[in-house]
């Protein structure tokens, strides 16, 4: 079961002689369609070429003037409010 017999084999070498080898209609076929592909991926490089700029463009910057630093100063304390201040001893 895991293995194949000769007549296995033999059909899977005819199949490969019709598609690939000969003079025949099919190995005619399949010549061509390699062929096409490859002209294909030629097709795209020349188009990708084709596209590509000759200088690339300047890259542009947009300029923001720099930040204000705010004073460094100490912080006022929080006024107490007098509801609010702890009785006095006294």
């Amino acid at each position: 079961m895991g293995s194949f017999s000769i007549w296995h084999w033999l059909v899977v070498g005819v199949i490969v002689l019709l598609l690939f080898g000969g003079k025949g209609k099919i190995s005619d076929l399949m010549g061509d369609f390699a062929k096409g592909i490859k002209s294909f991926k030629k097709g795209m490089q020349d188009e990708d070429e084709a596209k590509a700029p000759a200088q690339p463009e300047p890259v542009r910057t947009i300029e923001q003037p720099a930040p204000v630093q705010a004073a460094q100063t100490a912080p006022h304390p929080a006024p107490v409010h007098p509801a609010t201040e702890p009785p006095k001893a006294g």
